[in-house]
């Protein structure tokens, strides 16, 4: 899905508004800390520390001369880009309520605890995340769904759940940045003016590497895990599902009504409203409940008693009204990073970062850092695309550099690393589908850190990357700037 606008590249930004590199880097640096600070030392939620972050960036704007308005249309802006997360967030806790309701979620963990083992799990979830997620082009779509059921089998295996979501991460977000479908991938073609397999195929080498990794370590980490699982635990886990709800084949047709519309071309969200209305009509129709009754499973969720603990907590939803931490941190965050791109912090840092390079390895490695500082102030995906897909497209030209070089680069590093961190649309959103805190599965999603370690492996080796100098001078003929320039 293209974004809503265009944000402002560097040489758009009015002179006399401009910030300096340096000026850029103190919003920044206050955003690091309040976050820090409050969530850190002071115990707080996110909502406190984004709300002062905003109104901090919002002064630098009034400084820089911005009125009222100006800065207003940033966070409109951040959170207009941000609208299809936003509204996939409200549909996925609805679709998993309705999904647990209907016997989709328990019927998966009841059969995948028959025929998975501790040993393998880990990489199996991995690769068919990666299956699914190739298939229908979406990783939060895999996620919140396929990635739920495998949180419920891991914990009845004896697999900590930080290690089952880490996972499934990496594999969603492997095969999603292969996939055709995905809106990301074509958003990363798109702004980049690149041929879409054309993306892909740059992007393979790099993927297959870093997903090649994750596996092996998935499979050590999986030995390492197996430990004895007592004699009646799984006996207890099926039988407390199969006692509650009516398990058969039928359990499954939410599942492959909403994974059929994505494989169809389908976009991820009228994909999971179908869905979510499949779980509502399957929980009527199989499972008994009443009309009203399943709607308000839709709307405020399910709190099972199966006369096991373990399955009730792992099958316990909030459903739609269950969602409004989530969005409300994912609204500040969306709406700093609009008035952090309004005001020009955005552009000029990306342009101090990659601008004075004079080769074309520490371009591409200037570009993924920036891809990720970017992904890490604006909570959101597409601006870490976009952004440095439109501003620096320009510098790759003058370096004869071919668009899927930039278009690789900002994706393998942008895109992977949102889940990452805790007050991203892809941190809060996988956490709170999955049950488990962000900095809690961070060091087992091998793929959030391996897939732009690679890239900057594959220019420090000269992999794929073609050994250029600039060949003209930047664009507009003034000099390019340094960090330093004021």
């Amino acid at each position: 899905m293209a974004p809503a606008f265009t944000p402002t590249t560097y040489e758009e930004l009015p002179a006399d508004r401009r910030p300096s590199f340096r000026l850029a880097l103190v919003p920044v640096l206050a955003v690091v800390a309040f976050l820090g600070i409050g969530s850190a030392v002071l115990g707080l939620d996110p909502h406190a520390p984004l709300l002062w972050s905003i109104v901090f960036v919002a002064g630098i704007g009034r400084y820089l001369g911005y009125e009222w308005e100006e800065l207003f249309e940033g966070v409109s802006n951040g959170l207009l880009m941000g609208i299809q997360a936003l509204l996939i967030l409200f549909v996925i806790y609805a679709l998993i309520a309705t999904w647990i309701a209907s016997g989709t979620i328990p019927g998966l963990m009841y059969y995948g605890l028959s025929f998975l083992t501790p040993s393998v799990f880990l990489p199996v979830a991995a690769v068919l995340s990666a299956v699914v997620a190739f298939s229908i082009g979406s990783s939060w779509t895999t996620v919140g769904t396929l990635g739920v059921a495998f949180v419920g089998i891991g914990a009845g295996l004896g697999v900590p759940a930080p290690m089952t979501v880490g996972a499934v991460l990496s594999g969603a977000y492997a095969g999603d940045k292969q996939s055709p479908l995905s809106d990301t991938t074509n958003l990363a073609a798109g702004v980049t003016n690149t041929d879409l397999y054309a993306h892909i195929r740059r992007m393979r080498l790099g993927t297959a590497i870093a997903f090649g990794i994750a596996i092996v370590a998935f499979g050590v980490l999986g030995l390492q895990a197996a430990g004895t699982i007592p004699a009646d635990r799984l006996a207890e886990i099926q039988g407390a599902l199969a006692g509650t709800y009516h398990l058969s084949p039928l359990v499954f047709v939410p599942l492959a009504v909403t994974f059929g519309l994505a494989l169809r071309g389908h976009p991820a969200l009228p994909s999971l409203v179908a869905g979510a209305f499949t779980g509502v009509a399957t929980a009527i129709l199989l499972q008994g409940t009443g009309f009203v009754a399943a709607w308000e499973v839709f709307m405020s969720g399910t709190a099972p008693e199966t006369g096991s603990d373990l399955v009730n907590d792992l099958l316990a939803a909030g459903g739609l009204t269950g969602s409004a931490w989530t969005i409300t941190v994912v609204v500040a965050a969306l709406s700093l990073g609009g008035v952090l791109e309004r005001t020009g912090v955005l552009a000029v840092l990306a342009h101090g970062l990659t601008g004075a390079v004079q080769e074309s390895g520490s371009l591409i490695a200037g570009t993924g850092v920036s891809a990720i500082l970017i992904n890490a102030l604006t909570a959101q995906q597409y601006m870490s695309i976009v952004l440095p897909g439109v501003t620096l497209r320009n510098l790759y030209a003058e370096f004869d550099l071919d668009g899927d070089q930039l278009s690789r680069a900002v994706e393998a590093a942008g895109t992977p690393t949102g889940a990452l961190l805790p007050w991203h649309a892809g941190g809060v959103y996988m956490a709170s589908v999955t049950g488990v805190p962000t900095l809690e599965y961070a060091p087992f999603y091998l793929f959030g850190f391996l897939s732009p370690l690679v890239l900057f492996a594959m220019v420090l080796g000269g992999i794929d990357v073609p050994r250029t100098t600039r060949t003209s001078g930047p664009a507009g003929g003034s000099p390019a700037p340094t960090p330093n320039d004021d």
